[in-house]
């Protein structure tokens, strides 16, 4: 059982039943696959030991063009805002494109899967999609935008969300996508943080067998920046199908503007790389914060481009024969990595497909990969689970063939796993099961295919150059097999890492930093051990089990939404007092958030104030966001210093054990919501209203 008493923030029930979890069989990969593996170096991690540290990462730099040489591989002078490469030049478009017009100007870089099964594929060169980039870099640069300077996308999952990254990148412009499922107003908010004039978005994109009015959300963003205090100049929209505008909301005249229209003036345009210094930044992407804030989370160039190259190369195995596709969405951090950037870096061949997995049926993903012959598939927990439910045998009915397999964005259950080796993989593909984080820029934790064994259920040691710690609540170390749980750290710095919050270093120090540094005017890196928020175990193989987040951030299907972001939106209903929200555990998405809401004084409860707080948060926040219950009780559980015990309505609503009560203020409603949440009264049902999510399973 696990030392509880010292680990106040983890959640004790959940900790408990992850160290009662038997360790798993060793499954080991192919011989076939071993041959051909990039990496089959035995000796790897031995090149990248603590004694070896920082310089070991020059390998990982090794992997990318530079203009100008870096002089310095890490520079802690100022921690923990370390810096990676000093002094080094390149450019992140360049080394996606530029280097590989040669070799492989042919090849195709992405194909383009609409979700209309009718649609044709678009199949995207090395060569067109490096003339794209530079005329979208050249409109850009018309504008007056230059390095240093801030635009918003809010995009679909088409070719042009990635033609404007590396568009930006190629004039050194700082990027912020906001995931396109997420409400106008969630995005209103990033563009007033970040400070961008600029927004980019699309007329129209299919999801779930419709074509969704996206330009619709543009001027809701737009209108909630300026109510914030940031002024919007231009938005600039791509057409799903060009020539043809398929959104009913209307243009605004001066300030909207059609980019296949502005683009005429620009055909053929080639726009040099800008030369940026290794430390600049490339974008910013904004996860939930516990705060309530959304955290701006902002990357360098040179650190997290070498980063996601390395990465990729040698845990997914990606050659630039390949066909891979990753299932996420690029508005997460797993899309930015592992569908742009490191991707494009390798000079693969990737996939990008714009709608639903289960569109129109659930045998749609091995329909895709049978035809285009996919190699390499990475996809999150969620969809795993959804596939495996809606069609366990379809993946059996068609010719493909996977050699590597990558889950990402949450813990998989074993069973799951087994499913994704055994029917999906057909026994014949390795499965990496990846830990990492928006903030660490790739994989942490994970097996080296060709190296290491899979183990169901955990997400293997760390990362060449990684290296993980549990702790426990006094900086203790958790000794491998111990059986214990505590919170997972990483001793050192690493190249992927973020650089700060956008806006907000002290957030930056005190979120990651503060809770275990040994001394706050040390320069040496062994007094700043990372905080990653999760709790997690470490076998004593080294491979590290993920409990779940230490904090309030509730992780849907893959997506971190910040409980104070939802409980906010709760509490715009007007009738609404208190609001409080927990994660409950679902057989699809992971956890779902659970909302418990406690009314004003002489308001009586309704299916009505249900489905309020229901739009509410759909509204607010996105689709996604959607509670899978809401209930109305009749007080909230608190202490006596008026604190709502979330831990209490957590156990509730995950048929666990309250524990002792007594000390509440309040203890008799605890039994009341129990009985009322457990026997499942259909008129605090969240559930109970029609259902639409059609979002699921990528990461953030």
């Amino acid at each position: 059982m696990a030392d509880t008493a010292a680990m106040p923030k983890i959640d004790v029930s959940e900790a408990q039943i992850a160290v009662h979890w038997k360790e798993e069989e060793y499954y080991y990969p192919p011989q076939s696959f071993v041959a051909q593996a990039n990496m089959q170096d035995q000796n790897v991690l031995d090149r990248f030991t603590l004694d070896k540290f920082p310089d070991c990462f020059r390998e990982y730099a090794d992997m990318l063009d530079w203009f100008e040489p870096y002089h310095t591989v890490l520079d802690t002078s100022n921690p923990p805002f370390w810096k990676w490469f000093v002094g080094g030049k390149l450019n992140a478009s360049y080394n996606c494109l530029d280097r590989h017009l040669e070799k492989y100007g042919d090849k195709a870089a992405y194909i383009f899967v609409a979700e209309p099964e009718a649609e044709p594929e678009l199949r995207l060169t090395y060569r067109e999609l490096y003339k794209r980039v530079n005329e979208v870099a050249a409109l850009l640069r018309a504008l007056g935008l230059k390095a240093g300077d801030r635009v918003t996308f809010h995009l679909p999952m088409t070719p042009e969300l990635p033609i404007t990254m590396l568009a930006c990148a190629r004039l050194g412009i700082i990027h912020s996508q906001v995931f396109g499922g997420f409400s106008g107003q969630a995005c209103g908010t990033r563009i007033q943080d970040s400070g961008s004039r600029v927004l980019i978005t699309m007329d129209a994109y299919w999801r779930n067998g419709a074509l969704i009015d996206h330009k619709a959300n543009a001027d809701v963003a737009v209108q909630t920046a300026h109510e914030l205090g940031q002024a919007v100049d231009k938005v600039l929209v791509w057409q799903r199908y060009p020539g043809k505008y398929s959104a009913k909301t209307p243009m605004v005249e001066g300030r909207d503007f059609f980019m296949n229209d502005l683009l005429k003036a620009h055909e053929g345009k080639i726009v040099e790389p800008e030369k940026m210094d290794a430390e600049a930044p490339l974008f910013v992407m904004y996860t939930s914060g516990s705060t309530g804030k959304p955290k701006g989370i902002q990357h360098r160039t040179g650190g997290y481009l070498a980063y996601v190259t390395a990465t990729l190369k040698w845990v997914q195995d990606v050659q630039p024969d390949d066909v891979y596709w990753c299932m996420a969405d690029i508005g997460w951090i797993t899309g930015h990595s592992y569908i742009v950037y490191g991707p494009l870096a390798c000079a693969t061949t990737g996939v990008i497909y714009e709608g639903v997995p289960t569109f129109p049926d659930a045998g749609r993903p091995w329909r895709i990969a049978e035809k285009l012959g996919v190699n390499i598939f990475h996809t999150a927990p969620t969809s795993i689970r959804m596939l495996r439910k809606l069609g366990p045998d379809e993946p059996g009915k068609y010719n493909y063939h996977f050699k590597c397999m990558t889950t990402v964005g949450e813990p998989i259950e074993p069973e799951a796993w087994r499913w994704y080796y055994d029917v999906v993989g057909k026994e014949k593909a390795v499965i990496t099961d990846t830990w990492w984080q928006t903030e660490t820029g790739g994989f942490m934790c994970s097996t080296l295919p060709a190296i290491q064994p899979m183990k169901p259920g955990s997400a293997g040691p760390g990362m060449p150059g990684i290296h993980p710690v549990i702790l426990d609540e006094h900086g203790n170390t958790v000794p491998p097999g111990s059986g214990r749980a505590g919170n997972l750290c990483i001793r050192n710095p690493w190249p992927g890492e973020m650089q700060t919050i956008w806006g907000d270093p002290q957030r930056y120090v005190d979120t990651y930093y503060r809770r275990y540094n040994r001394d706050s005017t040390s320069t040496d890196w062994r007094d700043w051990p990372y905080l990653a928020g999760d709790g997690a175990m470490e076998a004593e193989d080294g491979y590290i089990r993920i409990l779940g987040r230490i904090d309030d951030v509730i992780n849907v299907a893959g997506h971190r939404l910040g409980t104070k972001e939802i409980e906010s939106a709760c509490l715009t209903v007007p009738e609404v007092a208190e609001a409080a929200v927990v994660p409950v555990a679902d057989e699809m998405k992971g956890r779902v958030p659970v909302v418990y809401i406690a009314l004003k004084p002489g308001i009586e409860p309704s299916d009505e104030i249900v489905a309020r707080v229901v739009k509410a948060n759909e509204e607010l926040i996105g689709k996604i966001a959607r509670p899978k219950f809401v209930y109305i009780v009749p007080d909230m559980p608190k202490t006596r210093s008026g604190k709502i015990m979330r831990r209490v309505l957590a156990s509730i609503s995950n048929r666990r054990e309250v524990g002792d009560v007594t000390t509440l203020a309040n203890p008799g409603v605890v039994e009341e919501i129990r009985t009322m949440v457990q026997g499942q009264d259909k008129t605090t049902r969240a559930d109970a209203l029609p259902e639409d999510i059609d979002k699921f399973g990528q990461n953030e």
